[in-house]
């Protein structure tokens, strides 16, 4: 017996590109792949805190120099997102992000083979950070961008939370592995992980809703790009981008504050953590743990921010994250006396929460003043964000190398993030876009009666 459609039948035109509405958007589906690419891509990017201490011991190399290949790999993670941006659009997502799969899971690979210092920068700094750099925040503004109109703050959060709590909830894996076993088993676990996420986006990550003949989700016209052929290279188009952001105000409170937000994350917390709790007499175990329970409450807090910014003006929310982010790190030296009692997990709580919960805003800035070249926009604005992670990555190495203790780093994060705090308040206000159309032609000329409503999607 045939089983009855699940959603009211339409006649459309031979000659329209537009197909029958769907219970289920391939938005989502987009989504979702896009999400374990982000995951995958998480691994390598967790594996310094766990392996500064062994290679230190293995090589004897000082853990300034260690660092300077973490700030390598930042900073080529930040400076490649909005290239890629640009590639994405140039090649096409699923191009970009197997490339990047592939470079990643070369570059932890080669680390098991590693023997002098310029190795350790060539394949962790360079090969990793190109490749996670090509799916960086700069991915999850081009899929938002392309798939969706409505659920796109939210949508965002959630991206956002897979790349940032896959990276923490890596943590205890890799440390485990590093201490039953050793270093070396850890990063080929990682290499073999990314892999196996190519076939994945090469089966089911899309590139327009308009190839599949349907609006962005909560979108009514089927936008079709126009050819990729004859228009500039990657490279042009995001300088291009750079300069036309670079005469505004907003871009540059945008990526001073986004540099900040890089400083006290990735750069610090995100890379020192571990070792500083090492210096209290927690095991790295135990620490990696504690970073962990920080991904799975960032997971809430993101996807919470993301549920915030399309109700609350981003700018007070990007204010109220960075306040709080720097009053809970001026206080965190105080509790590594402490590192596993009651007010430590607090602390893990409450800056797990508020680990990049700065993202779904700021994209949305980024999408609110510069329009259809807000993906690549931002992604020069995440690029600030890497060079401050890169910056704090080493300074802090260089503090606990010369003072014998992480305080001091500490300390100046915390002043910075309450800065960065009165950068996202000087943001002058902009009212959202209600519904971001690319400046391409429209294919279709069906009637409005059959048209897609944002209800139907």
């Amino acid at each position: 017996m045939a089983l009855r459609p699940l959603v009211r039948s339409v006649e459309v035109p031979e000659t329209s590109d537009v197909k029958s509405p769907r219970l289920f958007h391939p938005a989502w589906a987009v989504a979702a792949v896009a999400f374990v690419a982000l995951v995958g891509a998480a691994g390598f990017r967790a594996t310094p805190s766990v392996m500064l201490h062994p290679l230190h011991e293995e090589f004897g190399w000082p853990l300034a120099t260690i660092s300077t290949a973490v700030s390598v790999n930042l900073i080529l993670y930040g400076l490649t997102a909005p290239f890629a941006a640009a590639l994405m659009e140039r090649f096409g997502i699923r191009r970009v992000v197997v490339a990047a799969l592939l470079l990643v899971s070369a570059g932890s690979g080669l680390t098991v083979f590693m023997t002098a210092r310029w190795e350790l920068i060539a394949t962790w700094g360079v090969l990793v950070g190109l490749g996670t750099g090509s799916m960086a925040l700069a991915f999850v503004a081009t899929v938002t961008g392309r798939w969706f109109v409505k659920r796109r703050g939210l949508v965002t959060g959630v991206l956002t939370a897979g790349g940032a709590a896959g990276q923490l909830v890596f943590l205890p894996v890799l440390a485990n592995l590093v201490q039953a076993y050793d270093w070396r088993v850890a990063a080929l676990v990682v290499a073999g992980a990314a892999l196996l996420v190519v076939p994945l986006v090469v089966i089911f990550l899309r590139e327009h809703p308009a190839d599949l003949g349907l609006p962005m989700y909560g979108g009514t016209e089927v936008v079709r790009p126009e050819p990729a052929t004859g228009g500039p290279n990657a490279a042009a188009r995001a300088l291009s981008g750079l300069r036309m952001a670079s005469r505004t105000r907003a871009f540059w409170l945008l990526a001073g504050g986004f540099a900040i937000c890089g400083a006290t994350t990735n750069g610090l917390v995100g890379t020192h953590f571990i070792p500083a709790a090492h210096d209290h007499g927690v095991a790295e175990t135990t620490a990696a743990g504690l970073l962990a329970l920080v991904g799975l409450f960032d997971i809430v807090g993101t996807i919470a921010s993301g549920w915030l910014t399309d109700r609350v003006d981003s700018r007070l929310l990007l204010g109220a994250y960075y306040a709080l982010r720097g009053l809970s790190l001026l206080v965190l030296p105080s509790l590594f006396a402490d590192a596993t009692g009651p007010t430590m997990l607090v602390f893990i709580i409450f800056y797990g929460l508020d680990w990049v919960a700065t993202v779904p805003p700021t994209v949305v800035l980024c999408r609110q003043y510069f329009g259809d070249r807000g993906a690549v926009v931002f992604g020069w604005v995440f690029a600030s964000h890497q060079v401050g992670a890169a910056i704090a990555a080493a300074g802090a190495g260089l503090i606990r190398d010369r003072l014998g203790e992480y305080n001091l780093a500490w300390y100046v994060a915390g002043g910075l993030a309450i800065g960065a705090a009165a950068l996202s308040l000087m943001l002058k206000r902009r009212e959202p876009e209600p519904v971001p159309v690319e400046p391409e032609p429209v294919v279709s000329a069906a009637p409005r009666a059959w048209r897609l409503r944002p209800s139907d999607s």
